[in-house]
């Protein structure tokens, strides 16, 4: 688990100090060997952040077209749909007590459902 927990956290530190601005551009990248910019559905990642979890942040991905890249023409088709593929991600959540009680916070293994990447849809 804590490797996992590492990977994540480089991954997020990726994206924070990354020199690439967070575009919404719905094109496909062949000299990049990034499989989410040279998908026909490509996405990009943002942040999600919860502070009652652990990690408290998670790389998620986010489609980049309504459509999705002909492959032929390498333009945006509007007659197929770019849709997220979701996987459970193991996470920890922090549970702590309401107030007025007091006492320590308990942590629990949970399954998380987040955006991992996207797929074309007809």
């Amino acid at each position: 688990m804590e490797e996992y927990e590492r990977n994540l956290g480089e991954m997020v530190a990726q994206l924070r100090n990354s020199s690439e601005p967070a575009r919404r551009k719905c094109e496909v990248n062949l000299q990049l060997w990034l499989s989410n910019k040279r998908s026909l559905s490509p996405w990009g990642y943002s942040i999600n952040h919860d502070p009652s979890r652990i990690p408290a942040d998670l790389p998620e991905a986010r489609c980049l077209c309504l459509g999705c890249v002909n492959p032929f023409t390498m333009q945006e088709d509007r007659s197929m749909v770019s849709v997220p593929v979701f996987s459970q991600v193991p996470v920890r959540r922090r549970l702590c007590p309401l107030p007025p009680r007091t006492g320590p916070c308990r942590q629990r293994m949970v399954m998380e459902t987040i955006a991992v990447g996207c797929t074309c849809i007809f």
